[in-house]
């Protein structure tokens, strides 16, 4: 069932970030890669050529699957 809409002037999206505010949050956008654009799996390649068998390798490997959830229930 849906809510009622509510009496304040805000729209859907404007309440959701008052609402994250008021709870301690905070907006952030970040930019970040585009995997489609040119020249992006190369240095992806580049990159993992640079780190495979550095320490830092392990490091990240060994974060990735602490924080990963790999379990089939997400699918």
């Amino acid at each position: 069932m849906p809510r009622p809409a509510a009496r304040d002037g805000l729209n859907k999206f404007q309440r959701y970030r008052e609402t994250r505010k008021k709870a301690g949050m905070k907006l952030l956008r970040v930019w970040v890669p585009d995997p489609r654009a040119p020249g992006f799996v190369e240095e992806v390649a580049r990159q993992a050529k640079l780190l495979r068998g550095a320490p830092e390798e392990h490091e990240a490997l060994d974060y990735i699957e602490a924080v990963a959830d790999w379990s089939d229930d997400q699918a």
